[in-house]
């Protein structure tokens, strides 16, 4: 049996503000706060199909670009209300060095973390 993601802990200055703005953005809800911790996911909870996502405090702020990062494709519209949907809850256009002809947009969400747009529409 192979190993399976269950949680992506991400470190941020404001665990409440990220959390709130990733719930909106994923449709998540939050499963648990803890030392000012914030655990949001699925409404079925940890162990599902998808990971949950764990903010935690920190006062260092971010550098550089990350190392890894999320990828979200719209579920019931298209690329373009996407965006425009993630940029009224906070996300805001990221260079990262892109030439301007990728199907995807880069975004950061409200502490600088960047993630892509794509383009493909999941069900």
């Amino acid at each position: 049996m192979a190993c399976r993601i269950s949680e992506l802990v991400i470190p941020c200055q404001d665990p409440q503000r990220l959390a709130a703005f990733w719930c909106e953005v994923l449709g998540f809800i939050v499963l648990d706060t803890d030392d000012g911790a914030v655990e949001i996911g699925p409404r079925e909870g940890f162990g599902g199909l998808q990971p949950t996502l764990v903010f935690i405090p920190t006062t260092e702020p971010k550098a550089g670009r990350l190392r890894l990062h999320f990828d979200v494709n719209a579920t019931d519209r298209d690329q373009d209300a996407e965006l425009e949907r993630l940029l009224k809850l906070g996300a805001r256009p990221a260079d990262v060095g892109q030439t301007g002809e990728e199907q995807w947009h880069v975004l950061a969400d409200p502490e600088g973390n960047e993630f892509c747009l794509l383009k493909a529409r999941l069900s």
